[in-house]
């Protein structure tokens, strides 16, 4: 049997973990407002007159207001002057309020007044409309088709320029809070390779890990797929997923928020002892994955990242490309409030690598019909190279081996 696989069970495991948040802290004011000073000179060099952000990620990272995005127009605009207002119907006047981190002037709509107006009427200076307005690339194609038709005569461009300019490059006070997501992640990952046996279910183990992120102190996990033999060739999982059988591979891919930073990490072992052939792909991931971290380096495209990846993958007669058996995705993404962010560590993407940018990196190998194995750690860019969040898996017979205490445990 594979080392610190099995031999356990949920309660054990759950009544082990201790809170991992202790000494968490909300970002800083001061960060908010250098994101939407960086934000305003950037919109200044666009020549557009105002930028608006809509409910959600992009919201959250320059004003630190949380809010959900729906079919209601809530959000945030920045204008050329320096001025933020806040947008929101008008019953959710005390809720935003209560919510608001960087303090703007909040204007409302009642139901039946139409939304889009009132924006032209924030966006529009001395009775003038903008010649261009920047909009948040998240926005759905209502809320953008509703800003043409109430700005008939402005350029509605998309923010992209500005916010991944923006979020792509963490602070150390970002790092500190992805970095303690990825340790609770990891732990979790840990506990949770202790409580398989035959029989158990995807369902059952998923449910272990939700109770077993929330022990550590965090909301619960923030997404979870688990996978058992042949179905683990499938890189986001299968309508009917199999019970665990001797023998199969074991594919956990999930991840939980802290402060709204997201972590995401992926082991694949064998319940039971590896086959020759699984002993193969798994040691060709591994090197693929190495091979990917040592491109990293800062001033290179992203996409050399995954060529150095597929390389090794190629090199091991698999592929070639996205071909099966082999890797039938890019080797990594961006991450921070969003699980997926730009830029991507692809074929094309030529974003050079620069500090605080952070990386997925998990070159998943696919053998359709028997198993799949992903090793997912992330990493971040400092000047010196990359560096880990997380250490890799060890080896396929013991693939927790070194992982370290828990840091910023407490007995609870």
């Amino acid at each position: 049997m594979t080392t610190g696989v099995g031999g356990s069970d949920a309660t054990t495991e759950l009544e082990a973990i201790r809170p991992m948040v202790a000494g968490v802290e909300p970002l800083a004011d001061s960060e908010y407002r250098a994101r939407l000073a960086r934000a305003r000179t950037l919109l200044a060099d666009s020549g557009a007159e105002a930028l608006y952000l809509n409910a959600g990620t992009n919201l959250r990272y320059f004003t630190g207001t949380v809010w959900p995005p729906s079919e209601r127009l809530v959000g945030a605009i920045v204008t050329a002057d320096g001025a933020l207002h806040y947008i929101a119907p008008a019953f959710e006047r005390d809720t935003l309020n209560g919510f608001m981190v960087t303090e703007g002037e909040l204007h409302c709509w009642e139901e039946h007044e139409d939304p889009y107006r009132l924006v032209a009427k924030i966006v529009s200076r001395e009775d003038r409309v903008p010649g261009s307005l920047v909009v948040d690339e998240s926005a759905p194609f209502f809320l953008v088709d509703g800003l043409c038709r109430a700005l008939p005569d402005t350029r509605v461009l998309a923010a992209t320029d500005i916010t991944r300019s923006c979020r792509a490059r963490k602070s150390a006070a970002e790092l500190a809070l992805m970095q303690r997501a990825k340790d609770i992640t990891l732990q979790i990952q840990r506990h949770t390779a202790r409580i398989l046996r035959p029989g158990i279910t995807t369902a059952e183990v998923a449910e272990f890990i939700h109770a077993a992120h929330r022990a550590a102190g965090t909301g619960g996990s923030y997404f979870c797929i688990v996978l058992f033999g042949p179905d683990s060739a499938f890189p986001h999982g299968v309508a009917k997923p199999k019970s665990l059988e001797e023998g199969d591979m074991v594919l956990i891919d999930t991840g939980c928020q802290v402060e709204g930073y997201i972590s995401d990490i992926t082991r694949s072992y064998v319940f039971g002892d590896p086959t020759e052939r699984q002993r193969v792909i798994w040691a060709t991931e591994k090197a693929a994955q190495k091979a990917a971290f040592a491109a990293a380096e800062p001033g290179k495209p992203c996409g050399t990242i995954d060529a150095a990846a597929r390389g090794v993958i190629e090199g091991a007669g698999l592929g070639p490309g996205y071909q099966l058996p082999g890797l039938p995705h890019r080797t990594g993404h961006g991450i921070g409030l969003d699980i997926h962010e730009a830029p991507y560590l692809v074929r094309g993407d030529d974003t050079p690598l620069t500090p605080g940018m952070c990386f997925s990196n998990e070159p998943m190998i696919c053998v359709p019909g028997h198993f799949g194995v992903r090793l997912e750690d992330h990493f971040h860019i400092t000047t010196d190279g990359a560096q880990w969040f997380t250490q890799p898996s060890a080896d396929i017979d013991d693939p927790f081996r070194d992982v370290p205490p828990p840091p910023g445990a407490t007995a609870s």
